[in-house]
């Protein structure tokens, strides 16, 4: 249920009926992975996000689930498993904003040998329980469509499976199911502050657009706030340890399209590094990512001159075509929380997580999220919820591997089943407007069609195939708020209108009040920042 733009405070503290059993901080992919996977377990549970959802890290990756095949190279053989056997398993649960990828990773005299490669391949086809997804082969690039787009030295290569994920969808629709089953989700809180009073947790927390106080109390406090883990140390809880994480920046660019062949490249560099060459937004290659330390505030993270340098010269290597700085269309930044291991290079800092328990004053328990990975989020969410278990008693069983995303209730290889059958019940929309609906929704997308009878129904229309409905269905059912919620994260249409149509989308977001959005209403509850059942 999204929430009303202004909500009164209230104090929790004696009614033992509205004492929840775990408090979230931090509404990225691990943060609402918990909150999912410990409201279906039943939990009582809340969360705060101080911005939007996924306005984090968990929209600056480079928006792949995989295994991580350079992650080998460290050893990391557990983190790489488990990432590999959870593919399939997200795939399934989420096929309209995961599918299927094959990339293209071409041999570069004097780099890795490939044997090596061609054994990490190997074990990247066997560690993990693939069933679904297919296996490496060898391709020759002078024969090879592949090979078209780069330079002629590149006459061999490997092809391997991995897949792609729309990253702020997947925490969105995360949080969704959790607000559906029952988790009182606040975005544009900040919590000022927690402290331990008598064995529970005693939450202040502030909503940003009105100044409202509020104060909830927690059996059990969860600190996700990626990047601000040790803000939250440091300024909610008030400790002195505040060097537990490493941050590191990783930057992509977004060119026109490159290359018309739907896989993918991945280019190895001479410094040891590597990157992705990726198709993006129908239209976009997406080029990524970097890793460099970062000492500011994760607030103001973006790209430096010199990645946008390195990203050029790095994918000019291979494409025949150089990539200019001219190219370039939008960029975007991430800071990884990685957990602070000692390692020497940002690069070889492991992107395992680290979960740390610990009480407060008088013994109400705690859990710090360190590091992770987007594919990882449901595994390590099960990890929490045992330490959770241990603290409060067990409440169900682990049930996410088995469970779809909102929106996702069709097989795993249906995709097109699911256009066509949208358009069979719209046929005014056109293809390529039916084929992003489902992208982005799955089956939901009849909910933000609604009756609509012709493209007149869906209301305003910003440019592309945005129009009012869709905008009335993120401000409802997904806590969206502004322009740049929309177009920059849960749509990315950013990408194909003007910046007048931008400014517009901006205008209109900021003018819905909270009685336009509950107008539009079709059966669910109240828009807003506030969410719980639907």
């Amino acid at each position: 249920m999204p929430v009303s733009a202004v909500h009164a405070a209230r104090d929790h503290d004696d009614d033992p009926a509205e004492l929840l059993d775990v408090f979230v901080i931090g509404g990225g992919i691990n943060g609402c992975g918990i909150a999912r996977d410990a409201v279906g377990r039943g939990y009582r549970v809340g969360l705060a996000e101080m911005n939007d959802l996924a306005s984090g890290t968990s929209s600056g990756s480079t928006k792949l689930i995989h295994g991580g095949l350079r992650y080998l190279e460290h050893y990391e053989f557990r983190l790489v498993r488990e990432a590999l056997m959870e593919r399939e398993v997200l795939w399934r649960n989420a096929p309209h904003i995961i599918w299927p990828m094959r990339f293209v990773l071409p041999l570069h005299k004097g780099l890795r040998p490939a044997w090596l490669i061609r054994l990490g391949l190997f074990l990247y086809d066997h560690i993990g329980g693939r069933r679904l997804l297919p296996k490496t082969r060898t391709l020759d690039m002078r024969s090879d469509p592949a090979g078209r787009p780069l330079k002629a030295a590149y006459r061999r290569a490997f092809e391997y499976s991995d897949c792609w994920v729309n990253d702020a969808r997947f925490v969105v629709l995360n949080a969704r199911d959790a607000a559906e089953r029952g988790a009182d989700l606040r975005t544009r809180t900040t919590v000022v502050s927690a402290s331990d009073d008598g064995g529970l947790w005693t939450i202040r927390m502030q909503d940003r657009a009105t100044g409202t106080m509020e104060t909830v109390r927690a059996r059990y406090l969860v600190n996700a706030a990626g990047p601000w883990v040790d803000h939250v140390i440091a300024g909610v809880l008030g400790q002195n340890d505040v060097e537990n994480v490493r941050l590191v920046k990783g930057s992509h660019i977004v060119i026109r399209r490159k290359f018309d062949d739907p896989r993918a490249y991945f280019f190895q560099n001479a410094d040891g590094r590597i990157i992705f060459a990726i198709p993006y937004e129908e239209d976009f290659t997406l080029i990524g990512t970097t890793d460099q330390d970062y000492d500011g505030d994760p607030q103001d993270v973006a790209i430096g001159e010199d990645e946008v340098a390195y990203l050029c010269a790095a994918a000019s290597e291979y494409f025949t075509e150089p990539v200019a700085r001219d190219d370039i269309v939008w960029t975007y930044s991430g800071v990884r929380p990685l957990f602070d291991d000692g390692a020497s290079k940002a690069q070889e800092a492991t992107r395992d997580y680290v979960l740390k328990t610990e009480n407060g004053q008088a013994g109400a328990p705690m859990l710090h999220v360190f590091g992770g990975k987007i594919t990882t989020y449901r595994r390590l969410a099960e990890a929490a919820l045992d330490k959770i278990s241990e603290a409060l008693g067990r409440k169900g069983s682990p049930w996410t591997g088995t469970a779809p995303l909102p929106g996702g209730d069709f097989p795993a290889n249906g995709f097109a089943d699911a256009v066509g059958a949208l358009r069979r019940d719209y046929p005014f929309l056109e293809a390529a407007h039916a084929r992003r609906l489902v992208r982005l929704y799955g089956t939901r997308a009849r909910r933000l069609l609604g009756a609509a009878k012709d493209p007149a129904d869906l209301g305003r229309h910003f440019g592309s195939d945005l129009y009012e409905a869709e905008l009335r269905y993120l401000v409802r059912e997904e806590w969206a708020v502004t322009g740049e919620d929309v177009l920059w994260r849960r749509t990315k249409r950013g990408l194909h209108l003007t910046a007048e149509a931008g400014a517009a989308v901006d205008l209109f977001m900021r003018g819905l009040s909270a009685s336009d959005a509950d107008a539009t209403e079709t059966g669910s509850t109240k828009g807003g920042r506030r969410a719980g059942t639907a």
